[in-house]
């Protein structure tokens, strides 16, 4: 991963130690609301798109955080749009990604923190407070945190697709034509496992599955993983192979031969 400007060493780790406080506030703000009770509000008319205190509480209490520590960089969060900035860097903040699992009480929820400049992610942090594990990528680290200490992210390596353990949040992915795709890997995989969200990517990311697929994406759900897949050696684009950190269909792997496998089975819907 790259910055369009360089960042300098310092600057990097300014970054990582505000990314690390804005994470820990998250975790402040959402645990004592974990399965609480908590109303959900419903943000879809005719669907379900669910949106708890939880989720506005962690990202106030980011932004604080940002609007004292970097004044300069601007902020795109789920709950509370867009905040300009003047620095060339954009926060980019999911405070619940998988609020349907946490209003179930499901552990598979987390914080999505992102830092983006003009070429797209460059550092990632995925959080789960719940559980006590962090995974962060970027800026020359790939590691994660966790109950059993800290230790190195890195993706498996090549293997054929009907090997591989393939992760989605849905069983129906997006439109018609996306299900379809994602049902013409999904019959070539070993195993197909539901609706573990952002987690999904930090099991990639810490070698334990191969692929991510899903649809409908914003920008604040995919580019945290992006950051962290690829620091540990994944990839992770579009249907057609491109950048998808503005949101969108995305299909991140493990590494470029089970890439190429999930690409060519997904390339008659791209």
């Amino acid at each position: 991963m790259r910055s369009a400007t360089p960042l300098t060493d310092a600057e990097s780790e300014a970054i990582r130690a505000t990314a690390h406080r804005l994470a820990d506030a998250a975790r402040g703000a959402i645990l004592p609301l974990f399965r609480s009770g908590l109303t959900a509000d419903n943000k879809q008319s005719g669907g379900y798109d669910p949106v708890t205190e939880a989720d506005r509480a962690a990202e106030r209490a980011m932004r604080a955080i940002l609007a004292e520590e970097r004044p300069d960089d601007a902020i795109l969060g789920e709950e509370y749009g867009t905040t300009g900035g003047s620095s060339g860097l954009t926060w980019v903040l999911d405070p619940v990604d998988g609020t349907r699992a946490f209003v179930a009480g499901a552990p598979t929820w987390g914080v999505l923190i992102a830092v983006t400049d003009g070429a797209g992610p460059i550092y990632g942090i995925i959080d789960q407070p719940y559980i006590g594990e962090r995974f962060e990528g970027g800026f020359g680290h790939a590691a994660m945190t966790g109950p059993r200490g800290k230790s190195a992210l890195a993706t498996r390596t090549g293997g054929p697709l009907s090997d591989a353990v393939l992760f989605t949040t849905f069983p129906e992915v997006g439109t018609p034509q996306d299900r379809a795709g994602f049902e013409a890997v999904a019959s070539g995989v070993r195993l197909t496992r539901y609706g573990l969200d952002c987690y999904a990517y930090a099991l990639v990311a810490g070698g334990h599955a191969d692929l991510v697929i899903e649809a409908g994406l914003q920008a604040y759900d995919i580019c945290a993983p992006i950051a962290v897949i690829e620091a540990a050696g994944g990839i992770v684009t579009d249907w057609s192979g491109g950048p998808v950190h503005q949101g969108g269909r995305a299909l991140a792997a493990a590494n470029a031969e089970i890439h190429a496998a999930a690409m060519e089975r997904l390339a008659p819907f791209a």
